[in-house]
């Protein structure tokens, strides 16, 4: 009786869907739930420097659709106040969530240093920064721990990199140098040129002289120039650029969270500036050795 009745309870009730047991099989693994997301990524920085990060994405993520702004009119922010950098990239920060984007990719070491708090509580998407990508990925690479930061005065004044640096490890030896002059030297194009070279020297001895063997490129301009850098540290140093690792990062995120593109043919990317559209063009295709359809010049509302 008491079997019988036992029967019947474990008996399935009419129309009553039961859901298979599939974790009794310690073997067993759920197909992977894809999800598609074609809204853009954001890169936004002082003027063309951000392109170096640009092209660390397309070719990492060259399914996705890049909305790139430069704040060409305001170059360079590395010599203006705390106060004004913060200003600015809010505006930016505003106007590129108008944009419906997904991600946003702050390719500006100077907005990185003094306005990061500011950015992310402005955001309700995800944001990934280069002086954060730039400083773990020179704690990896540094073989001595010296290690050298080149950047805007307003990065280097900062202490931001020496922050970010020694929350990996505190007995790491920073040594900083603001280089002003390399941001407009880049945004002239003078990527490989004896004046370039000839700064180059100047502002690099005395980093050299403290025995680094890593030096980052503290301001996405500078990547711009490394030919030229890259000659005048020698191959003892290794120069950070912090474009590949966060390029890293965001494909790590994307494929984490389930925002991965899913489109099929070319992105179109975009890209606005402040000022000057076709210097814009010119420079950015010569370093990105593809063609820039979509450039706008846009006005900022205060």
């Amino acid at each position: 009786m008491h079997r019988l009745q036992a029967a019947r309870g474990n008996a399935r009730a009419p129309g009553r869907q039961v859901a298979p047991r599939r974790f009794d099989n310690p073997s067993f693994r759920p197909f992977p739930i894809r999800s598609v997301d074609n809204r853009p990524i954001a890169v936004f920085d002082s003027g063309i420097g951000g392109l170096t990060v640009v092209r660390a994405l397309l070719e990492r993520l060259p399914n996705e659709r890049i909305v790139y702004f430069g704040d060409t009119a305001r170059v360079p922010y590395g010599v203006k106040s705390e106060a004004t950098i913060t200003h600015y990239a809010a505006q930016i920060v505003r106007f590129l969530l108008s944009r419906q984007v997904k991600l946003l990719v702050v390719a500006c070491n100077s907005m990185a240093a003094v306005a990061r708090d500011v950015v992310h509580e402005l955001s309700p998407v995800p944001v990934l920064d280069v002086l954060a990508a730039g400083a773990l990925r020179a704690h990896q690479v540094s073989r001595n721990r010296a290690v050298g930061v080149i950047g805007t005065p307003a990065t280097v004044g900062s202490g931001a990199y020496t922050r970010a640096l020694h929350g990996h490890d505190p007995a790491l030896r920073v040594v900083s140098k603001a280089c002003p002059l390399f941001v407009p030297l880049a945004e002239e194009g003078w990527f490989d040129h004896e004046v370039t070279r000839l700064t180059a020297q100047e502002y690099l001895a005395p980093v050299q002289a403290q025995g680094v063997d890593t030096l980052i490129l503290g301001c996405t301009h500078y990547p711009l120039l490394k030919p030229v850098l890259a000659k005048v540290v020698g191959e003892d140093i290794a120069l950070v650029d912090s474009a590949e690792p966060i390029a890293e990062q965001a494909l790590a995120l994307l494929a984490g969270s389930g925002l991965e593109a899913g489109r099929a043919g070319p992105p179109a990317h975009e890209y606005y500036v402040t000022d000057l559209p076709s210097r814009f063009r010119a420079v950015g295709e010569r370093f990105l050795g593809r063609s820039l359809e979509n450039v706008e010049r846009v006005h900022l509302p205060e």
